[in-house]
Order: structure tokens, then C-alpha cells, then sequence
């Protein structure tokens, strides 16, 4: 795969998650889905970045702000559609819904709607691929909310501890709902790695390359039986905490950078300094939202 077809897959994939969760959007405000939405808009290129590297055998655990982990990791279309819809139909039954969705045929054992309760699950899965022998790594998504969670400590002792194969993922986008972060935590997560001896890195978590790299160095590590790995993503939330969320406690100057950070404009840009045609482009977003329009279909019917 040359470069300019590694990064026209990795925007296809960026670029999906963003196409779904618009939907989503969409079908939401129109009064067709239940319960509360949280869109992952802004932040594609972590879970892109990192689930380009998992294969089958690797286990994957997420929180309320999940569709794009999921679907990242290789989660159905129309059964995810058919999930968050309630229908018999979906991965869970129509029983999970957007924050507890979950398939373990792909290795996603489950959103979460309790903050950091994904690490205690990906904490244990990976000690499962220890005694069981797999050659296999669980990565946990988090927010810098959970980052004051007791779970999270307990969860960075054990993994420590027992030298467990789990890659731990802090999605930074600055907010705990409606707090700024720093705010609910008086320490910082490269201190927090430091704490209970745990390697960690910091990546661009707008840089679809630059988290994949870092991902892949971390990997590498764990895969060798280096133990456990915090890898801190810098990144941005666009929507709100949840859809109906109208961000007035969020300065404008603030949504306005970050939408000028948008990951998947800033791999567009690559493409099309790389000579990629804006016909192709198009081309690959008429795609996905056909494959989209489909999947609804199938889900719905």
C-alpha cells in the first residue's frame, strides 16, 4: 500500500464514523432514537488511529461516547444502526442501545455509560489473554474525567502489578461534561503513569498518523510483555457532552479552534496536496453514504 492509499483508508474510515454519527444527529433531533446521544464529532482520528492496528483477537472497551470505537473495531452497520434504534434486530437486542453497545464476535466487549467503568472490563479481558495465552492486547478508551476515578487507580495497580497486556487510551478533549478538566483533576496523566510505573506518550489526537504511530509504539511494547501502556490523546470535542447540549458554558472562541482542528479536514488537506482529485474525495463520501442509506434500510426493516 503506497502512502496516499494508506491515507485514503484511514479518511474512509474517519470519514464513516463522521457520516454515521451525523445520522445519528439527524435521526435523533427528528425523535426517532431513545435515550441520550453523545457524539464522538471532533474526535475520529483516535479511534481510527489505534484500531488500525488491532487485529481479531484483540479486545476493545468503551465509554458513553463510544459509536466511533465501535465502529472502528469492526462493529455491523446495520446491526449498530438497529441497536440504537431498540429493535430486536441490533448486536444487543435493542437492549443496550448508544451507550452500552457491544459485540463480542469483533472483540467490542461494551460502551459504557458509568465514567471509567471500561477499565476495570478491558483490565480483566487482558489478564484473560494472559493466563489463556493469547497473543492478543485489550485497549480501554477513557475520557480526562475518569481521570479522578478510583477505578482508574485500581485499574493501573493491577495492570501494573500482574504486567498485564492492556493499552489504557485517555481521549483528552478538555471537558468533563461540563467542567473543564483541569478543574476535577488536580494532578496530570503523565504523573498519574509515572505513579504506578506504567509507560506513557502523548499524541496529537487530531493527527490520524501521529496517534497511529504513537499506538504502534505502544503495541509494539506490550506485545512483548512490557507491560501496560497510558497513551494520552490531545484532542477536541465539537458537539456537546450530548446532543441538546448547547455548549453556553463553553467559551466561542474555543469551538471555533476546534473546529479548525477537525482531523478529518486535516487528512483531505494530505490527500490533496498528494494529488489526490477532489473527485475522489467525493467519491469516497457518496460511498459511505450509500453504504449508510443501505444499512438504515436493513436495520429498520
Amino acid at each position: 500500500m503506497t502512502p496516499t492509499d494508506d491515507l485514503t483508508h484511514l479518511y474512509q474510515r474517519m470519514l464513516r464514523i463522521r457520516r454515521v454519527e451525523e445520522r445519528l444527529r439527524d435521526l435523533f433531533a427528528a425523535g426517532k432514537l431513545p435515550g441520550f446521544l453523545h457524539l464522538s464529532i471532533g474526535q475520529e482520528a483516535v479511534a481510527v488511529g489505534i484500531c488500525d492496528l488491532l487485529g481479531a483477537d484483540d479486545t476493545l472497551a468503551s465509554n458513553h461516547r463510544g459509536h466511533g470505537h465501535s465502529l472502528a473495531k469492526g462493529m455491523d452497520l446495520t446491526g449498530f444502526f438497529a441497536e440504537l434504534h431498540g429493535l430486536p434486530g441490533g448486536l444487543c437486542l435493542g437492549r443496550g442501545g448508544s451507550m452500552h453497545v457491544a459485540d463480542d464476535r469483533i472483540g467490542m466487549i461494551g460502551a459504557n455509560g458509568i465514567v471509567g467503568a471500561g477499565l476495570s472490563l478491558a483490565v480483566g479481558s487482558a489478564l484473560a489473554h494472559q493466563v489463556l495465552g493469547r497473543q492478543a492486547v485489550a485497549v480501554v478508551f477513557f475520557g480526562d474525567g475518569a481521570r479522578a476515578e478510583g477505578l482508574l487507580h485500581e485499574s493501573l495497580n493491577l495492570a501494573r502489578l500482574w504486567r498485564l497486556p492492556v493499552l489504557f487510551v485517555c481521549e483528552n478533549n478538555g471537558w468533563s461534561e461540563f467542567t473543564p478538566g483541569h478543574i476535577g483533576f488536580s494532578g496530570s496523566t503523565p504523573k498519574l503513569a509515572e505513579a504506578f510505573s506504567i509507560s506513557y506518550s502523548q499524541a496529537d489526537g487530531n493527527d490520524v498518523l501521529a496517534v497511529r504511530e504513537s499506538a504502534g509504539a505502544a503495541l509494539q511494547a506490550i506485545r512483548a510483555g512490557q507491560g501496560p501502556w497510558l497513551l494520552e490523546c490531545i484532542t477536541h470535542r465539537i458537539r456537546g457532552h450530548y446532543e441538546g447540549d448547547g455548549q453556553k458554558y463553553r467559551p466561542g472562541e474555543q469551538l471555533v479552534a476546534a473546529r479548525a482542528l477537525d482531523p478529518i479536514d486535516r487528512v483531505a488537506g494530505r490527500l490533496r496536496e498528494a494529488g489526490v482529485a477532489q473527485a475522489q474525495l467525493d467519491a469516497i463520501d457518496q460511498s459511505v453514504a450509500a453504504e449508510i442509506d443501505a444499512a438504515l434500510v436493513a436495520a429498520q426493516g
